[in-house]
């Protein structure tokens, strides 16, 4: 069981990575090129209804960044994984859930950032959803 989980960390660390450095280019026309891959509340695609429980929301404070998702968690239905990376690509952490868990995290900016930065929540039913946030 270890070794499955850490190959979803794994694979969903490298997936968000990969995700996040192409995605001023995916989103500078307005409209994406990763329609029903990637979601956010202004783009839910399929998901229509569900960015509130799915979409990330940010709070930051000073360097500290807190994220929830509020989103219900049981065995059939929960939010796996949190991201957080800067713009230039510079992952940041993540936080990954069981069914049991809060899907709330919190991350520490570099010292003295200042520019754009994204956080991704990854449900297991409801794919892989997206928010940008300035400081």
């Amino acid at each position: 069981m270890q070794d499955r989980r850490d190959f979803l960390k794994t694979t969903v660390a490298a997936a968000s990575i990969l995700a996040i450095s192409s995605v001023p280019r995916a989103f500078a026309a307005g409209t994406p090129a990763y329609t029903n891959i990637i979601y956010t509340k202004d783009n839910p695609g399929r998901w229509a209804g569900k960015e509130g429980s799915h979409a990330p929301e940010v709070t930051v404070t000073g360097s500290k960044v807190a994220v929830v998702t509020k989103h219900p968690m049981s065995k059939e239905h929960h939010i796996v994984r949190h991201t957080l990376v800067l713009a230039d690509g510079t992952y940041v952490g993540a936080t990954t859930f069981t069914p049991d868990d809060k899907p709330e995290s919190s991350y520490e900016l570099p010292a003295g950032y200042k520019g754009k930065f994204s956080v991704t929540s990854f449900c297991n039913l409801h794919d892989f959803w997206l928010t940008e946030t300035m400081v």
